[in-house]
């Protein structure tokens, strides 16, 4: 299968040292397309360059992204309370929903490209290997795959019905984890692979991504996975994250408490 070697990136939450720190692992290891599951913005303090690093290396742009093809990016929970409200959301995630929309509309003319394009975003897609979620095949936006599920087999009847594709890869959650439609579960310890997915035309397969800008699964470091069209590899990668602390502190409007998760990674 002629597929190109992929990095799928979810839940950056505007962290931009995790960002930079998995873009130049992912280039190093020879990927050639990009796919963002969504949630690039929130929680974080470098919203601006964020997107744009995401947006260059789903559009290919030949300046910052040479050697890939295009991508895609998708519409997170986060990314859609920016363009519709946060009413929904805790307070913390809230409060940084309301600055980075004022962020983003600081400069007149950028805020309408920037806000043009996010709208543009869709919230799964599919290729001739896989699907693509930021929550789950059966909401894609806002439903959440956690550990738990896998002992809930009528809910992961219910995904694995919805899925397009023998693979589907999903977010949101921020746990990296793997699910099999015979019940297997897998939790990876840290970057681990790469594994033969088996024939997904007779045994479907969940793929919890991990979070690239804040892991919930006990471990810091950032996690994103690989995916050749028949093997994953996760990946798991130390960053600055005092220095992503430092940009969270310095925004007064951004609760102290998203700074402190991250060196916890809860």
């Amino acid at each position: 299968m002629d597929y190109p070697l992929t990095a799928i990136l979810s839940d950056l939450h505007s962290n931009r040292q995790a960002v930079d720190t998995a873009v130049r692992d992912a280039l190093d290891r020879g990927v050639r397309r990009v796919v963002c599951l969504g949630d690039v913005i929130g929680y974080g303090a470098r919203p601006l360059e964020c997107l744009t690093q995401v947006r260059s290396l789903v559009e290919a742009d030949p300046a910052a992204a040479v050697g890939l093809v295009p991508g895609i990016c998708l519409l997170g929970n986060h990314e859609q309370a920016l363009l519709e409200g946060a009413e929904d959301f805790n307070p913390r995630a809230r409060a940084a929903i309301e600055w980075t929309h004022g962020e983003l509309s600081r400069d007149a003319g950028s805020a309408r490209s920037w806000f043009d394009w996010l709208g543009t975003l869709i919230p799964s897609a599919v290729d001739e290997r896989a699907h693509f979620c930021h929550g789950s095949p059966r909401d894609p936006v806002r439903e959440y795959v956690v550990p738990k599920d896998a002992r809930d087999p009528v809910k992961l009847a219910a995904l694995f019905a919805n899925m397009q594709r023998g693979v589907c890869f999903v977010g949101h959650s921020h746990i990296p984890a793997v699910y099999f439609e015979d019940q297997r579960f897998y939790r990876p310890k840290g970057t681990d692979g790469p594994y033969q997915l088996g024939d997904t035309s007779t045994c479907k397969v969940l793929v919890n991504v991990g979070s690239v800008g804040q892991p919930r699964d006990r471990d810091p470091r950032l996690s994103y996975l690989l995916f050749d069209g028949e093997r994953i590899t996760f990946v798991r990668l130390d960053y600055d994250i005092r220095a992503a602390q430092e940009d969270i502190l310095a925004v007064p409007q951004l609760p102290v408490e998203l700074a402190e998760r991250l060196a916890s990674g809860l």
